[in-house]
This record gives structure tokens, C-alpha cells and sequence, in this order.
């Protein structure tokens, strides 16, 4: 009931807010939203849970270290998303920095998805309104989402926090397996870690 008045709330304050109050838990419906990706196409997450997709978000910094260790050091976020991409996942990276700060800016992320090699849709989101409406706090932050819009995962990647070296649990790939399978996961939420999303103050 809380977080319900806190996201009723939350239009009208997200402008305000330089850090998430709080972030979206399993069990939370997950907000709607339409944003355009790096070459103007509009992405809807609610047509895409319509056609019984399962939705994968990552929040997204071309240049802070952690996603370079998931894009750059390792490829985690592109092995993951080519193992479930036939498998009626869809996932979309989404930029919330706000503009002048790190990462920010259409040319940038456009020169990200060619650097990184972006298999899947790269969204700008510099007014951060998805970002609050969520409360995705670092880059990467991850959500997993399924069924009707119903949060099923959220949190870190994977269990090794470090900006170099890669984990031995990918938690988002245990997720998919699980909700594919028609399960719930073992584990649904984790801390999420990485560089802090940089929304309009």
C-alpha cells in the first residue's frame, strides 16, 4: 500500500528527487512506459507484455566502469540476452543520466552501441521519469519482468561486486530460466550495484 502512494506520488515529484526513494520489489506491477531507443524507435513495454514477452531492463552508462565490466571486460549482458532471445524475451537498456552528465547525450549512446556491440535497443530516458518511476539506482540495475507487467526480479546481474571480475551466480539468467519454466525464482531480489543513475537535480 505504501509503495502504491509513493508511485501515485511520484509524477508530480520525480523532477525533484536526485536519488530513488525506493526501488521496485518482486510482486510490484512495473510502471508503463514508452521511450525511443538511439535511432528514434518507440518502444512500448506494455505491447511487449501484451505478446507474452518477458521484459528485461538495464540501466545503462556507456561509461561507467561496471557496465564496461558487463560489456566490455566480459559480454554478460549480450551472452544473456542471445540465450533467451528466442525464447520470447525482450530486453531493453535504458540511459536515465540527465543531460551534462556522464554518459548522457544521443551521440554518445549511439557510439555505445556500436562500441559495445548492442544486440538489443539502447532507450534514452534524460528526464529520468522511467528511472524514479522505477528506482533504478545504478547502472547496471536490473528488473525482470513478466505475466501482466508483475516485477519478478530485481537487482544486481550477478554475486561478485567488483568492477573487473565476473560473477559465478548471473542472477537475470537464473531468473529466465525460472519464469520460462513457469517457476518462480529462487532468488527474486538482490542489491543492486555500480555507479549511481545521474538524474536531473
Amino acid at each position: 500500500m505504501i509503495r502504491a502512494v509513493k508511485l501515485c506520488l511520484l509524477g508530480a515529484l520525480t523532477l525533484l528527487l536526485a536519488v530513488p526513494a525506493f526501488a521496485l520489489a518482486p510482486g510490484d506491477a512495473a510502471p508503463g512506459f514508452i521511450l525511443k531507443d538511439t535511432d528514434g524507435q518507440e518502444h512500448n513495454i506494455a505491447s511487449y507484455l501484451a505478446k507474452g514477452k518477458v521484459v528485461v531492463l538495464e540501466w545503462f552508462n556507456p561509461d561507467c566502469p561496471f557496465i564496461k565490466k558487463h560489456h566490455q571486460t566480459h559480454k554478460t549482458m549480450n551472452e544473456t540476452y542471445e540465450r533467451f532471445a528466442d525464447r520470447g524475451v525482450m530486453w531493453l537498456a535504458i540511459n536515465s543520466n540527465a543531460p551534462g552528465k556522464q554518459g548522457h547525450g544521443d551521440e554518445r549512446n549511439r557510439q555505445a552501441v556500436i562500441d559495445y556491440d548492442l544486440p538489443f535497443p539502447l532507450l534514452l530516458d534524460e528526464n529520468g521519469v522511467v528511472g524514479q518511476a522505477f528506482g533504478a539506482k545504478t547502472t547496471p540495475h536490473m528488473f525482470v519482468i513478466a505475466g501482466k507487467g508483475e516485477v519478478v526480479y530485481a537487482g544486481a546481474i550477478d554475486d561478485d561486486r567488483s568492477a573487473g571480475d565476473l560473477g559465478e551466480t548471473n542472477y537475470v539468467a537464473d531468473a529466465l530460466e525460472a519464469v520460462l519454466a513457469g517457476k518462480t525464482p529462487d532468488v527474486q531480489e538482490t542489491d543492486p550495484y555500480g555507479c549511481s543513475v545521474k538524474y536531473v537535480k
